[in-house]
């Protein structure tokens, strides 16, 4: 694939930057203006509403065993992702917009729990207009911004854009500012065992059509060997070829000998980035890591607030920014980040490994940003469909993920399902 280059006259005069701050500034203005009315002319958006379904995920086909490799790493994540419940935040306007988000359990994380969302989103949104939406999750008082930025207001501002999409008939991404109508995939593993699963799922994906796989390491006896990160990465390149593109995230496992050793290995290898090779507070060793290497540092998913971000930029200890829309606070959030980056000549490549809901939020994202090149897949293709979404996350022919048609996140809860598996509602 080609890469753009872009001049920092492009960065700082002739992108789209002053329209995200008008955008981030007003969503509802935004919205309006994109369908040709007013703010006053859109439905009542007042927020009449905030619940909970409860799904009973034993209700839900078993389709755990084909997502996740048959290890004990893969079945405690199976164990994660599919056994009890499944929460779905819903915010409702009195003009009976629903806007959805999920309430789930992800990686490891201190600020990944979502336990206490329904009193905190009631106490913040109910008889509010979703006209406020930056003052309902805003981060920007002192005693905020010294801690991390709350799940809670994640899930709340990610339900809130829903809402807006939904009452101007329009996908989130054009109300943020198209970009593009497509984003190119690349294939992002689990974490496998042994070489041989990494092998043969790169052939796998190449099959399909995917243009490029990134490696996540085994863990052998939970913890790792670089070693032998090493030798999967050199086995991959053969099994595919020099003019496949690859990467690898070894999710911050190694001390800094072992990354500049990987480091040296990959880039000789010819993949293109290097992601999480670090503990992400290891800025000292991310600053000495990036002056040994030449592949570039991608940086960020681990960050709990977008006001962590610029001592990265400004000490060189990454190359592109990575961001978690849960953990920064949403797609508010996340699109000051996309063009914090922008503003420095960076590329922004979010974090996207998950369920139909996490793709879909970085996926507008990427959609509205120009300095992203990447859609992040998690493979095996189809492991981010859930029954209770009507919408699947594919590749096309080229190997390109195409923008959602249907108003607000564009992927679509499938009430009747909701239904068939729903324990109960919680108010």
């Amino acid at each position: 694939m080609n890469e753009r280059s872009f001049s920092r006259r492009q960065f700082l005069g002739t992108t789209a930057f002053g329209a995200a701050a008008a955008v981030l500034a007003s969503p509802a203005r935004a919205a309006a203006q994109a369908v040709g009315v007013t703010a006053p002319d859109l439905p009542n958006l007042t927020i009449k509403d905030v619940k909970l379904y409860v799904l009973d995920r034993r209700k839900m086909p078993a389709t755990a065993p084909a997502i996740v490799a048959a290890s004990p790493r893969g079945q405690g994540l199976a164990a994660a992702l599919y056994g009890g419940r499944v929460q779905i935040a819903s915010i409702v306007t009195t003009s009976g917009i629903e806007g959805n988000y999920i309430l789930d359990e992800h990686y490891f994380h201190p600020n990944w729990t979502t336990e206490g969302w329904l009193p905190y989103a009631k106490a913040a949104c109910l008889g509010r207009n979703v006209l406020d939406l930056p003052a309902i999750t805003s981060q920007w008082v002192p005693e905020k911004r010294r801690v991390g930025q709350s799940a809670y207001a994640s899930a709340i501002d990610n339900c809130l854009w829903d809402i807006l999409g939904k009452a101007v008939n329009l996908p989130v991404y054009r109300i943020l500012g198209a970009y593009r109508e497509r984003v190119m995939a690349y294939a992002s593993t689990q974490h496998h065992d042994t070489l041989e699963q990494f092998v043969d799922e790169a052939k796998t994906i190449k099959a399909q059509g995917f243009k490029a796989y990134k490696i996540h390491p085994p863990s052998p006896n939970g913890g790792h060997d670089y070693k032998l990160d090493i030798a999967v990465a050199k086995a991959v390149r053969e099994a595919v070829g020099d003019e496949f593109t690859l990467m690898i995230d070894p999710v911050g496992v190694y001390t800094r000998e072992e990354a500049l050793k990987v480091g040296h290995a990959i880039q000789d290898l010819g993949y293109i980035f290097y992601e999480d090779p670090l503990p992400t507070k290891d800025i000292d060793g991310l600053v000495q890591l990036a002056s040994k290497l030449d592949i570039p540092l991608h940086m960020g998913e681990f960050l709990t607030s977008i006001y962590e971000y610029p001592e990265y930029i400004r000490r060189g200890a990454t190359d592109a920014i990575r961001f978690i829309v849960d953990n920064v606070g949403g797609i508010t959030e996340g699109l000051k980040l996309a063009h914090m980056a922008e503003c420095f000549e960076m590329e922004c490549v979010p974090h996207n490994w998950g369920e139909a809901y996490a793709h879909a939020v970085h996926f507008h994202l990427e959609l509205a940003m120009p300095n992203n090149r990447w859609f992040e897949m998690t493979v095996p293709m189809g492991s981010s469909d859930r029954p209770y979404m009507k919408d699947k996350f594919r590749i096309n022919s080229e190997g390109y993920v195409e923008a959602p048609k249907k108003p607000g996140l564009g992927y679509e809860l499938d009430h009747d399902a909701v239904d068939r598996f729903l324990l109960r509602i919680d108010r």
